[in-house]
């Protein structure tokens, strides 16, 4: 069987803009896919990354450019700059990472539609908890969500979103071309 790591965050909007198209290509090839929310809080400081505040305003704009750029290539409702961004997306990775496992591709769907689409707060309790209860997950999994997170880093995995395929990485939503054509051998 084809298995796809999915190292991912719910406040990244690159990791929202691949997410359903990563399922779309999961399911046409056979592909399984396993959802791994990590920390990038912890994985940045050990890769060289830097959160979006802390990068050059040069960098800022240009990623709001693509953002733009991005939405509008593939017609994905997205709005660029949320309310409440940047936000902990924590206690939302730690529902997802509680959820059986054939349950986190959708429950991660919705949380990134909920800060992506909705211009929702993913860290305010009363989401957490519709969001949570849909899935019937009312507790997160701290210690699984940090698991995920030690794994990433094993495996070189330095951004969000990562597809691990065959123990290659696919880093970022606009590699998802390679990764399709990775499952189609």
């Amino acid at each position: 069987m084809k298995i796809i790591d999915y190292y991912m965050t719910p406040g990244s909007p690159w990791t929202y803009l691949g997410h359903a198209r990563l399922a779309e290509m999961a399911k046409r090839h056979g592909a399984k896919v396993n959802v791994k929310p990590v920390d990038f809080g912890v994985i940045f400081p050990q890769s060289g990354g830097l959160p979006l505040p802390k990068r050059a305003p040069q960098r800022q704009a240009y990623r709001l450019m693509e953002l733009k750029r991005w939405k509008e290539h593939l017609g994905v409702p997205i709005v660029i700059q949320p309310k409440f961004f940047p936000v902990d997306g924590a206690p939302a990775a730690a529902l997802i990472a509680a959820a059986p496992e054939e349950k986190r591709m959708v429950m991660a769907g919705d949380f990134l539609s909920a800060l992506w689409k909705d211009d929702r707060n993913i860290a305010d309790p009363a989401v957490l908890e519709e969001i949570g209860k849909r899935h019937g997950v009312t507790q997160g999994a701290k210690a699984t969500y940090e698991a995920f997170t030690q794994e990433a880093l094993r495996r070189n995995v330095f951004g969000a979103p990562s597809y691990v395929y065959r123990d290659e990485i696919f880093w970022g939503q606009d590699r998802l071309d390679f990764l399709d054509r990775a499952l189609a051998k």
